[in-house]
């Protein structure tokens, strides 16, 4: 059962953190370089409606075999590093709900109306949040596989 909660935990964080890298790092600044407001933001709309159902089930896999993992190891007395990755992902979900729930459904309304400044404003903000999770994840994957040398 462990070696199963670390794989279902792994491959959640590779989709949603690598779903972030991936739409903050390569598609973000193509489409802001090639398509205007009205192609753009629906595309970003049809995209985060593809992506966050697989961030829902990540989330939920994440949390699960995460605190699975935690109390295997002892809960409170687990290693230091390991409570900071946990800390860190609640963190994450957190934004992540914030995002989902106020500049997505935003977003989400501003495309419908074809209210492009509204639209605009609400995935500005989206991009901000996912730039702070992104390093967030990448700094918890950093200390998923250096946090054992240290301690």
């Amino acid at each position: 059962m462990t070696q199963l909660a670390k794989f279902l935990h792994v491959i959640s964080v590779v989709i949603w953190v690598g779903g972030m890298f991936f739409a903050y790092m390569a598609l973000r600044p193509v489409a802001a370089r090639l398509l205007e407001p009205p192609q753009r933001l629906p595309l970003w709309a049809g995209t985060f409606g593809k992506f966050f159902p697989w961030v829902w089930a990540s989330v939920a896999l994440i949390l699960a075999s995460g605190f699975y993992r935690v109390f295997q190891m002892g809960g409170a007395g687990a290693p230091a590093y390991t409570l900071l990755m946990l800390a860190i992902g609640l963190a994450m979900m957190l934004i992540f709900g914030y995002v989902y729930f106020a500049p997505y459904a935003a977003l989400r309304r501003g495309v419908e109306a074809a209210d492009w400044k509204a639209a605009g404003a609400a995935l500005n903000r989206i991009r901000e949040l996912v730039g702070i999770n992104l390093s967030l994840g990448l700094i918890t994957v950093a200390i998923a596989t250096l946090g054992p040398v240290f301690g």
